[in-house]
């Protein structure tokens, strides 16, 4: 059994799910909403200017940022932790297959349920905020819809690297729970907390540039970065200049590349590789 047929399987169980339907109505609804409110009242979310396309693009980036490590949790905690809890596990492993197979299939099964929800509600809210404007860049809109499932697949291998660690589903949700609330929740203060610890508990009127690659490390920083190293147009448009990506940068330049929004590539592709090595190892080495 391959880990394609695992990760059909897989999306296919839950295409069946009431679950998955109702994280695709939620989506879209909250698509709807937000896209509606922030057209009618742009200066609420920053749009001081006036609501244009690129400021809905960047405001749905900061919606998405957060919606898609919660929707991961719910989606995937359960992938592995909740088969090798009921047994599940060692029906699935005495088919004709292996233990890469079978973390490979559930890492893209999940990343596909994950993103199929995420792009029915993007391509609603998007398709509705651009009536409502009157104006829709194909070209831009196709790059920020694939990086944000791309995104989506990211965090999907993070959950369910997470649940490969554990035979338990409570200690998965702990898992998952406590990487949202350091990563997603208190990232922010953490390049201040290392600028406060280095220079020997005092805090300087000015960040080093090293704290903008340290603000790098949460997934949903990177993908920011990410969107403005690939929509820099519209990141400029919309006010998101890259050293606003960071935590009180004051001064990011091009070059070294290390203080460039460029970095969020390489993080996110960190984030798509080490959790699924590590994930694997844990899985692999569990006594079943």
């Amino acid at each position: 059994m391959t880990w394609l047929a695992i990760a059909k399987k897989d999306f296919r169980d839950a295409v069946q799910s009431r679950a998955l339907w109702a994280l695709v109505a939620m989506f879209v609804l909250l698509s709807l909403v937000s896209t509606y409110s922030y057209v009618e009242v742009p200066e609420l979310f920053g749009g001081a200017g006036g609501a244009t396309f690129a400021g809905l693009v960047f405001f749905t980036v900061g919606l998405t940022g957060l919606f898609v490590p919660l929707a991961a949790i719910v989606v995937c905690y359960k992938s592995l932790a909740g088969e090798r809890e009921i047994g599940s596990i060692k029906l699935l492993l005495s088919l004709p297959t292996n233990r890469l197979n079978v973390f490979a299939g559930k890492v893209v099964g999940r990343a596909a349920v994950l993103m199929f929800g995420l792009g029915v509600g993007l391509l609603v809210g998007l398709g509705f905020g651009s009536v409502l404007l009157g104006t829709l860049d194909l070209g831009a809109t196709l790059v920020f819809v694939l990086v944000t499932l791309g995104f989506a697949a990211i965090y999907a291998g993070i959950i369910v690297g997470l649940s490969a660690t554990t035979g338990s589903t409570s200690r998965a949700t702990t898992l998952a729970l406590g990487f949202f609330v350091v990563f997603e929740l208190l990232w922010d203060v953490v390049p201040m907390a290392v600028v406060y610890l280095v220079n020997g508990f005092s805090l300087s009127s000015t960040m080093p540039e090293w704290a903008f690659l340290v603000s790098q490390v949460s997934p949903s920083s990177a993908y920011l970065s990410m969107v403005v190293a690939l929509l820099p147009g519209f990141a400029e448009m919309a006010g998101a200049a890259p050293a606003e990506t960071g935590v009180g940068v004051e001064a990011v330049e091009p070059d070294p590349f290390y203080l460039s929004p460029e970095v969020g590539i390489v993080v996110l592709g960190l984030w798509l590789v080490v959790p699924f090595l590590i994930g694997y190892y844990r899985f692999n080495a569990a006594d079943l």
